[in-house]
């Protein structure tokens, strides 16, 4: 195998083996505390990161590791892992089943694999440049919907707080679409991925966030970039879409002031 499927099928291991210790606190309460962004975090986090950090030394001692939960290894090393432990942890506490664990490996700021476990429902997503998203053990695309009026597109958090000038686009791309969901975090790329829905976005991703997303939905034959247009896991927000739809939204949430020279191919 070449090095891609090696680290896709290990990002798959660790993601399965972290949210198998996550699922262990689902539904029972674990102790909870606020973080300094008031977002919150629990003993199911921390534990479940814990695991994947325990595989990957045991495993690849000479890589690094940027995890959510404790502080980066090894920041340096020509290959990282990216660990989110609990994507949705609001979710998670809720008993939604719509959270995930995302493990994604990076070359400098390339991703060369990333999973996605969704424990509570049984579903998995991997990916790697060039061997294509395979979901549940079977290859996945994202639909061929090219009609924005019938689209199905999805928000985590439709008020946008954090720019609320985005907030106009995205009521410009809901109004515009046959349906909007939300309750979205990881799941919502998931449903991209497959076929499912459309497009999902966010406005606040941080790498352990969008890592995983990336290969995922580009490698299902989608467009995953921020809201500058650029295909990185590094932009701090996300739109993924399938192919047929990626300039329509971009033309109504990217702003032509803020695309480089490095946006998505419309």
């Amino acid at each position: 195998m070449s090095g891609n499927d090696n680290y896709m099928n290990a990002a798959a291991e660790v993601a399965t083996l972290a949210g198998t210790v996550a699922l262990r606190y689902y539904g029972k309460s674990p102790e909870v505390r606020l973080k300094n962004d008031g977002s919150p975090v629990s003993a199911a986090d921390y534990d479940a990161e814990r695991s994947a950090r325990e595989w990957i030394e045991k495993n690849f001692p000479a890589d690094g590791i940027i995890g959510e939960e404790f502080p980066p290894t090894r920041e340096s090393a020509k290959r990282r892992w990216v660990i989110d432990p609990i994507d949705g942890t609001f979710t998670f506490l809720q008993t939604v089943p719509l959270w995930g664990t995302l493990v994604a490996v990076l070359e400098g700021e390339t991703v060369i694999a990333g999973a996605a476990y969704f424990p509570a429902l049984a579903e998995t997503i991997v990916a790697a440049p060039g061997k294509g998203a395979w979901w549940n053990g079977s290859r996945t695309a994202v639909s061929n919907m090219s009609e924005l009026s019938s689209a199905r597109v999805m928000t985590t958090d439709a008020r946008f707080k954090r720019d609320p000038s985005r907030r106009d686009r995205w009521l410009q791309l809901q109004d515009e679409a046959l349906a909007m969901r939300t309750w979205g975090d990881c799941y919502g790329y998931l449903l991209v991925a497959t076929g499912r829905a459309d497009v999902m976005v966010d406005d606040v991703m941080s790498v352990w966030d969008a890592a995983a997303l990336l290969p995922v939905i580009t490698e299902a034959g989608g467009a995953f970039t921020d809201w500058k247009g650029r295909t990185t896991a590094f932009g701090g927000d996300a739109i993924a879409t399938n192919s047929l739809l990626s300039g329509a939204v971009r033309d109504i949430l990217v702003s032509p002031a803020l695309v480089g020279s490095n946006s998505a191919t419309r």
